[in-house]
């Protein structure tokens, strides 16, 4: 009797093989195969707040789940509509003064005052964005870079809205794990979405805007409403963010409109990897917690905090999840031939 003889193949191949950009399912294993990435992202992030050794570090969560939605939003409008925005601080800002006013002034509870502000804010942020999107590249980023800035001086100067003490007596979450819990799903449930939609119709539209907006124009489409559903995309997902920190610290004030919510979810999507939209989230949860090991080190943490980006973006220029797809893609196994 012959040898039986084997060979390597990778896993994907029979999926890869039946079908091109579709998937053909015909076992478990290739089932598994294609879920176990997703699966072991939500129960992972959802046993986060069992596994954490303190009160400390359960808040450190609820913070990276603020910087997750900011990188996210970020991410759907630099590389799926060619928008790179520096606004994070501008919808954190507008989504806090909404949700701190409408607590305070008008009473109104958690439940109601973050999604309020949610749409709210968005809906503030891209009519006032409105005008630059016709905007590209450098300019529009400058351009939302400036929005919390004049902002923040606008409150100080007139001492509006709290002026420099900001507005006090928000209330805060019912408990730590209904604030943990809210984040996390809410976070689940933002990056699932986004990333069903840019597969859309939708999507595809978006990513032309990017690629050749001239073209989609000479289509009898209008550009300016395809960009402006993406800027209330991302700004939603800031003013939540925005919202949701309001009641973590029971505070609203200018420090919300701070560049530290335009510039650390950019550093998350380089690390993480750009297009990914989870690749921004693993960035946020290895940046956020390492800038709070480093505050031992004082004013020297930033030194640290730069080291290690530039050795990420070194070594590692493509992004941890662009690097990590393709080794999972390329495990193999020995088959019978």
């Amino acid at each position: 009797m012959m040898a039986q003889t084997r060979r390597k193949e990778r896993l994907d191949r029979g999926i890869r093989v039946r079908t091109d950009g579709l998937y053909a399912l015909m076992s478990w294993r290739e089932l598994s195969y294609l879920t176990l990435p997703r699966v072991v992202l939500i129960f992972g992030v959802l046993a986060l707040p069992f596994v954490m050794p303190s009160m400390y570090w359960q808040r450190v969560i609820s913070i990276v789940c603020i910087y997750s939605f900011l990188a996210i939003s970020f991410d759907l409008l630099a590389h799926f509509v060619g928008l790179v925005s520096l606004g994070g601080a501008f919808f954190v800002g507008v989504g806090s003064y909404l949700a701190a006013i409408l607590n305070t002034s008008l009473g109104l509870p958690v439940a109601l005052t973050i999604p309020i502000s949610t749409v709210l804010g968005a809906t503030i942020c891209t009519a006032l964005l409105l005008p630059c999107l016709p905007l590209r590249g450098v300019y529009f980023a400058i351009v939302t870079l400036m929005y919390p800035l004049a902002l923040a001086r606008v409150i100080e100067a007139l001492n509006i809205l709290g002026g420099t003490d900001g507005i006090m007596g928000v209330a805060s979450f019912p408990s730590r794990w209904v604030e943990q819990y809210f984040m996390i799903g809410a976070l689940l449930l933002f990056l699932f979405a986004i990333r069903r939609l840019v597969n859309l119709d939708l999507g595809l539209v978006l990513r032309a805007v990017k690629d050749n907006d001239q073209a989609v124009r000479a289509s009898g489409m209008n550009v300016t409403f395809y960009k402006a559903i993406a800027v209330f995309i991302a700004s939603a997902m800031g003013c939540l963010a925005g919202a949701s920190l309001v009641h973590i610290y029971m505070w609203a004030g200018i420090s919300q409109f701070a560049l530290d919510f335009s510039i650390l979810p950019i550093a998350a999507t380089v690390i993480g990897g750009a297009g990914t939209l989870t690749g921004p989230l693993l960035g946020c949860f290895i940046l956020v917690p390492i800038s709070e090991l480093l505050r031992a080190f004082g004013t020297l943490r930033i030194v640290f905090y730069s080291l290690i980006l530039v050795g990420f973006i070194v070594f590692r220029s493509e992004g941890i999840m662009v690097y990590a797809q393709r080794k999972y893609h390329q495990f193999e196994r020995w088959v019978k031939v």
